[in-house]
């Protein structure tokens, strides 16, 4: 490919939050918002990628702050010159720059610009993500609706709220407290027997904890346990599997696919709840699910609550690689505004990935009300 970067910029942008999550909060009583760090990369014939980077300091150590310094300072300056084709060489070059420590450093951050390339490249050669990955064309991406709620009274009224909007499927927060989380799983099977559901506890229970509650959780029909126990606590993911009530899906702790195979041969998972933005971008995210595929293990799929470029990335993915779950990217459900000149086409609970060269998508940093601060 015959186009080199000539820069790397970023940009903040805040979405307006609807409803409440416990990943977005604010101080002094002010509306919330989710804030994220789109990338554009020009090369040195003025064309544009643009990715999009989902910090979340409540669920992570990067911050809208670190990725707009780590880009700004060190991986962009890293990249200007180098070959936009050479995904594997511009990878190096990043993994250099912001060294890792038990995984990929700073993935977050990474991953707004291996969006970006992914865009540029796309573009240049006139190509879609189905046709870069010589796979067919995939149909829409079914989606879930998060549940977090603070009390069981609250389940019935936003069911129906989500079911109003054409939403069957549920993704419920738990690992706060066992015996409300069982509780809210019962009176989600009371107004919703039918739904696909299954439980995130972000790792917030203990191993004995876990082990009581998931034959529990079994028993309502939950399909999978996310993220039981803090990504660290290893010997007691082998001791869940082994009991084997449920799948174990890990999350927070699979960032490559390095993580992936040394925990699928150290018997630790069933699956995994795959994130474009955790592991990388794109590129690290497609050998994920590819040797998901190959070793016939679960394949789920949520998000950081990704808007716009960031979703039409996971939409592209989890379209063309046939997602056989409900994905839970809750985006279309918690923010409001956005900076594409075509908002994403989601129809209920269906949302399709943007046709076109590239990601697919068209940046009008004024649309939408979406608040962009350029540096």
């Amino acid at each position: 490919m015959n186009a080199r970067i000539a820069r790397v910029e970023t940009f903040l942008v805040r979405y307006p939050v609807a409803g409440a999550f416990k990943y977005f909060t604010s101080a002094g009583g002010a509306a919330p918002t989710r804030d994220t760090v789109l990338v554009r990369i020009t090369d040195d014939a003025g064309r544009v990628g643009w990715g999009q980077s989902v910090p979340s300091r409540t669920w992570s150590y990067e911050t809208t702050e670190s990725v707009r310094s780590t880009i700004d300072l060190y991986l962009g300056p890293a990249l200007v010159g180098r070959d936009v084709g050479d995904v594997e060489g511009l990878w190096r070059v990043m993994n250099a720059a912001i060294a890792g420590s038990f995984s990929t450093g700073q993935p977050i951050a990474k991953a707004g610009i291996d969006l970006a390339l992914f865009d540029l490249a796309g573009r240049i050669q006139q190509q879609d993500a189905a046709s870069r990955w010589g796979r067919p064309a995939g149909g829409p991406v079914t989606l879930s609706w998060t549940l977090d709620p603070r009390a069981v009274s609250d389940l019935g009224p936003e069911i129906a709220a989500a079911r109003a909007r054409g939403f069957r499927n549920f993704n419920v927060k738990v690992g706060r407290d066992a015996a409300f989380d069982l509780e809210v799983c019962r009176e989600i099977r009371r107004h919703a027997p039918e739904a696909f559901v299954w439980v995130d506890a972000n790792g917030g229970y203990d191993l004995e904890t876990a082990l009581t509650v998931a034959p529990q959780l079994a028993g309502l029909g939950i399909a999978a346990f996310e993220q039981p126990l803090p990504a660290n606590r290893l010997t007691g993911y082998r001791r869940l599997r082994a009991q084997g009530a449920l799948p174990i899906l890990m999350d927070e702790g699979v960032v490559s696919l390095t993580d992936l195979r040394e925990f699928h041969a150290l018997g630790l998972l069933d699956g995994v709840a795959m994130k474009v933005s955790r592991c990388g971008g794109l590129t690290e995210a497609r050998r994920m699910v590819e040797y998901l595929a190959e070793h016939g293990l679960s394949f789920y799929a949520s998000g950081l609550t990704d808007p716009d470029v960031a979703l039409a990335a996971c939409l592209h993915l989890f379209s063309v690689y046939h997602l056989p779950h409900p994905a839970a990217l809750n985006a279309p459900q918690l923010l409001r505004g956005s900076v594409l000149r075509e908002p994403l086409r989601i129809e209920g609970d269906q949302a399709y990935p943007p046709p076109g060269a590239g990601l697919g998508v068209e940046v009008a940093v004024d649309a939408g009300g979406a608040v962009i601060e350029p540096r």
